[in-house]
């Protein structure tokens, strides 16, 4: 019995992480241009399985997620600034373990005292929000030189500047768009995975 509920537990890990290796490689599933924006909805397949399957689970997956990020800053980069930002695993595998361990935190915490929808909510919300803070905010600390600078299109001076108006844009856009889109898959899943009722 017990084997064949790691089996099982291994299975579901796999899956779970090759929907993660799928999404980070196709293009459009990962990045959802929206008019001038391009929002990221990784954290929302992070937050999920966090939400589901805890905080563990979660930093797994937000570990590929970071890995993908990495390794693809070497040998296929998603821009021109990817070989000088993500070869940096503060920047690009750092934040992204953070994302799923504090959205598994979160969800734990909150379903304690209110309902499962809430507790998603609140989880992809703070999973958005972690990326791009500790991303932009690495990109700042780690990465701040004229040549990032100018990608953005600015200079070196203002480069904090510009940061800050991706988290008052893309960061915002990204973190309703997973508040509103993580409960509506956790609280289904919750049930037909035969949880708690209470949502």
């Amino acid at each position: 019995m017990q084997q064949r509920a790691q089996i099982r537990r291994l299975t579901r890990r796999s899956l779970l992480l090759v929907l993660i290796v799928i999404q980070d490689l196709v293009p459009f599933l990962g990045n959802l241009p929206v008019g001038p924006l391009s929002i990221t909805t990784m954290p929302i397949t992070v937050a999920v399985i966090a939400a589901l399957f805890g905080p563990l689970e979660g930093t797994l997956a937000g570990g590929v997620w970071g890995g993908l990020t990495f390794i693809r800053a070497f040998v296929y980069p998603s821009s021109a600034l990817a070989p000088l930002l993500f070869t940096n695993p503060l920047i690009s595998v750092v934040p992204r373990l953070l994302v799923g361990l504090v959205a598994g935190v979160v969800f734990a915490l909150i379903r304690r005292w209110g309902k499962i929808g809430l507790a998603a909510a609140l989880s992809g919300l703070v999973a958005a929000l972690t990326n791009t803070v500790l991303v932009l905010g690495g990109i700042y600390l780690f990465a701040n030189t004229p040549q990032v600078a100018a990608g953005y299109h600015v200079d070196q001076a203002h480069l904090g500047v510009a940061l800050a108006a991706i988290v008052g844009t893309n960061g915002v856009a990204e973190a309703l768009l997973t508040a509103l889109v993580v409960p509506l898959l956790v609280v289904p899943l919750w049930r037909a995975l035969g949880r708690n009722k209470q949502a």
